[in-house]
């Protein structure tokens, strides 16, 4: 047995489906192992696109993404894509690769301190130093990454581990028994006792039973207390964000609990679509403004961070009761009259259970659903401004009338990316993939591919700003290589426009945020994958339909819409 085919013992007893990598030497044993296993390997482009892919498969599944890379830069290309794991709470598993344990710190290819690299953005991290407790390590770290407050891990494995002890005896020039002087027997008999300890207990290996994740627990008090809390409120709000997300196999009890509560509700992150395309509870603009009036606000999952202006946006008087798995974020910019620490999803629907009929809320509902209207002719009108090349918010309203049901939407880009999240309305619950608090470029690809094969009916639509595509646009390589139906659409406005609409103004200068209009969708071509360029509205409808034609197919598209610019999202830059 060699300890790839003990990795891949473990990952399956866990449920693992995918495991997301670039081929490296120091790991092709777990590769190669787990596709025997009947584990579905998915090799990329990009070591960062492989851990976002595995963050995207744990936030859509729950159960742990996994993605392998291999040591020195393989491992150190992943830390962003590690880090904003970590961010948005995603449980996942990174193993690692490592030199050979005889030659570490000796100069050996690609040897660095991995584990001084990692240990700050991750949960919990372990390197093996035997083969038999990598089993016993990787179990460890499932359990880690699901329990508590979720999280990415780490497990490092030395590429002599990985192997079997035939294999790197050979390696170590331990068949060779001529040595002839005392320094070359002594050295013999360093390398036969530092091997015979590599693999010391193997003949007794047993795999370990799966460990169990552990969650924090709400008391029947913490019920009775927000449901009494909102019987007696008069204008309530909830706001719902991906920390109430860590539980997708729970995302449609979750909306049934939301819409029976009947609480107004502003969804935001990974909560987006939670109530469905449409819903009477949900409420999407002025959502400040319903926080400054409130008289009860529960917080599920959302931290008091810059989105919500460190805690300035919530009404000074309101009731407020936070409900969060992370102990840190319940009180961080914020006093609350109830902090809660459990998984929020679990617990609106055991409130949803608990409290019966509630008020109606009727005045309050009609003040929301007036500004509601409000915002949304402010849009249309927007909408309608003549721009040179495509009007941006024109474009999303002409996709949110397009595209089908059964779509997922992933947001890369800052301008383009956040003007669709104002516009476009995701289907249902998990329709709907951003970075998160990270802000980070680049995941457009990796959660492409992980909502790709996790809904392999869907049709998969990234929204790229033209700067965020170019971290990811080789990937197109990939979404062809399997048949994916994804569909990448480009803002081509020539700029780094979240950043240039205050810059330019501040500072007198455009500096570093001007890109070239370029034909990104020969990047596309290039790989087999179809991809045309459009200027007009009419043309960017029939795109649509023919990337839904190809995607259909199992063919990629790539849509390079040339865009100009709007004030829609005047003084949006957050600090």
């Amino acid at each position: 047995m060699n300890g790839g085919q003990i990795i891949a013992g473990v990952l399956k007893q866990h449920g693992i489906q995918y495991l997301f990598t670039l081929c490296g030497g120091h790991i092709a044993p777990i590769y190669v192992e787990a596709e025997k296993a009947g584990i579905r390997i998915i090799d990329v482009r990009d070591e960062a696109t492989a851990v976002f892919a595995a963050d995207a498969m744990a936030r859509l599944t729950g159960i742990p993404g996994l993605a392998a890379v291999t040591a020195g830069p393989g491992l150190t290309n992943s830390i962003t894509a590690l880090k904003n794991a970590q961010m948005a709470q995603s449980p996942l598993l990174l193993l690692g690769g490592a030199t050979a344990t005889l030659l570490r710190g000796r100069g050996a290819l690609q040897d660095i301190d991995q584990a001084a690299l990692l240990r700050p953005h991750v949960k919990w991290l372990g390197r093996a130093r035997r083969q038999k407790d990598i089993a016993q390590m990787v179990n460890k770290a499932l359990g880690i990454a699901l329990s508590g407050l979720p999280g990415p891990v780490f497990v490092e494995v030395p590429v002599d581990l990985l192997y079997e002890e035939k294999t790197v005896r050979e390696w170590y020039g331990m068949k060779n028994t001529g040595a002839r002087s005392l320094g070359e027997k002594a050295l013999q008999w360093y390398i036969n006792r530092h091997v015979g300890g590599l693999f010391r207990g193997m003949e007794r290996y047993q795999p370990p039973p799966p460990e169990r994740a552990r969650m924090p627990e709400f008391s029947r008090r913490e019920l009775r207390f927000t449901a009494e809390a909102l019987r007696r409120a008069e204008r309530p709000v909830c706001v719902i964000s991906s920390g109430a997300m860590l539980r997708p196999q729970e995302s449609q009890a979750l909306s049934e609990a939301v819409r029976q509560l009947s609480v107004p509700v502003f969804l935001s992150g990974m909560a987006r679509g939670l109530t469905g395309h449409a819903s009477e509870v949900q409420y999407r603009h002025q959502r400040r403004k319903a926080l400054k009036e409130a008289d009860c606000i529960l917080l599920c999952g959302v931290p008091a961070d810059f989105r919500l202006d460190y805690g300035r946006q919530l009404g000074r008087n309101a009731r407020k009761i936070a409900i969060s798995r992370s102990r840190q974020e319940l009180r961080r910019n914020l006093s609350p009259d109830k902090a809660i620490l459990a998984d929020p999803g679990e617990f609106l629907i055991a409130l949803a259970r608990e409290t019966g009929r509630l008020p109606g809320w009727e005045t309050w509902r009609e003040s929301l659903s007036a500004r509601e209207e409000a915002r949304e002719a402010e849009i249309a009108a927007m909408a309608a401004q003549p721009v040179e090349g495509i009007n941006p918010v024109s474009l999303f309203l002409q996709m949110e009338k397009q595209i089908p049901a059964n779509s997922v939407l992933v947001a890369d880009g800052g301008d383009f990316a956040a003007t669709a999240s104002y516009t476009l309305r995701p289907r249902r619950p998990l329709s709907w993939l951003d970075p998160g608090a990270f802000g980070t470029l680049g995941v457009g690809g990796g959660f492409a591919l992980g909502a790709a094969l996790n809904f392999p009916d869907d049709y998969i639509w990234i929204i790229y700003g033209d700067g965020s595509a170019a971290y990811s646009l080789m990937e197109f390589d990939t979404f062809r290589k399997f048949g994916l139906k994804v569909c990448g659409i480009i803002g081509n406005n020539g700029s780094w426009e979240q950043i240039a609409r205050d810059q330019a103004p501040m500072l007198g200068a455009d500096t570093a945020t001007v890109l070239p209009r370029s034909d990104y969708q020969q990047i596309a071509r290039a790989f087999g994958a179809g991809g045309e360029r459009v200027d007009t509205l009419d043309a960017f409808r029939g795109a649509l339909q023919r990337a839904m034609d190809s995607m259909a197919q199992g063919v990629p598209y790539l849509i390079n819409a040339d865009i100009g610019s709007t004030a829609f999202r005047e003084g949006s830059i957050s600090m």
